[in-house]
């Protein structure tokens, strides 16, 4: 059996992947996502990082983080957001788990795997069928993209970008 083992850049960008327990649509509800944006603000006041590009989902969310130069620990801001989230979550009754055990993290390498973990973050919506075109979700960074004049704002709705590889879920 493999063991897995994280890895840990001082500075570094990391995309990430979080699923709710069960894969629980725990995301479709207001007042989940309001307690898990309070809990991200409650974080990143703690422990510093910048969030380059979010997308949420029903049962999952996919994220892009950067880290202050002298630190890599991730793991203990997951397991705040997590927690902080958990206290304030709507729950199915009689389970009392909000989230799947651990996240699924990559370290971005260069522009380029960059540029394809943010594609892959924005077009999810589109892939999972929630959207016909990512400018129709609202619950994801796209937006501000297309402000910033990074993304037309019918990027992803006439073809569809080349995230093929990159099925991690």
């Amino acid at each position: 059996m493999a063991i897995y083992r994280r890895a840990y850049v001082p500075g570094g960008s990391y995309f990430f992947t979080v699923v709710t327990h069960s894969r629980q649509p725990l995301l479709a509800d207001q007042l989940n996502i309001n307690a898990l944006g309070r809990a991200f603000r409650r974080v990143r006041e703690e422990q510093p990082f910048v969030m380059e590009a979010f997308v949420l989902l029903p049962d999952h969310l996919h994220c892009l983080w950067t880290l202050p130069e002298d630190d890599s620990d991730y793991s203990s801001r997951w397991r705040d957001i997590k927690k902080y989230a958990s206290k304030d979550f709507l729950l199915p009754s009689g389970n009392p788990n909000a989230w799947q055990r651990g996240f699924w993290e990559h370290v971005i390498r260069d522009e380029n795997d960059w540029q394809q973990h943010i594609d892959y973050i924005h077009y999810n919506p589109v892939k999972h069928g929630w959207s016909r075109a990512p400018r129709d979700w609202k619950w994801s960074s796209f937006h501000q993209y297309v402000k910033k004049g990074w993304y037309e704002s019918d990027w992803g709705s006439e073809r569809t970008p080349d995230v093929s590889t990159m099925d991690w879920e």
